[in-house]
């Protein structure tokens, strides 16, 4: 039987993976990826806590989380597409040279 521990167990591995990617990488596309990987690492958890306690309170924060990790990745590629348009790259290391 899967219990509580083992969703904490998978979430804190998942989230980190994804701070081990936020804290290495220098490719913007890999940043944005790792990101997604730590927002879902927290709504596993979440929804576990949810699930253990018999409360909708979690799963109901997952589903924000949820939403607000696609507006986020709606707008960052946005930008993404937009910087590698003008740059021809996305290696985080071409921001240094941004001018206003």
């Amino acid at each position: 039987m899967i219990t509580l521990t083992h969703y904490l167990i998978l979430s804190a591995i998942l989230f980190s993976i994804a701070l081990v990617g936020i804290l290495r990488r220098k490719n913007l596309l890999m940043l944005f990826f790792a990101t997604e990987i730590a927002l879902n690492a927290v709504n596993i958890a979440l929804a576990a806590f949810s699930k253990y306690y018999g409360d909708l309170t979690g799963q109901l924060f997952a589903f924000f989380i949820i939403a607000i990790a696609a507006s986020e990745v709606a707008v960052g590629l946005g930008l993404l597409i937009i910087w590698y348009k003008r740059r021809g790259t996305i290696d985080l290391d071409s921001l240094q040279s941004m001018n206003g």
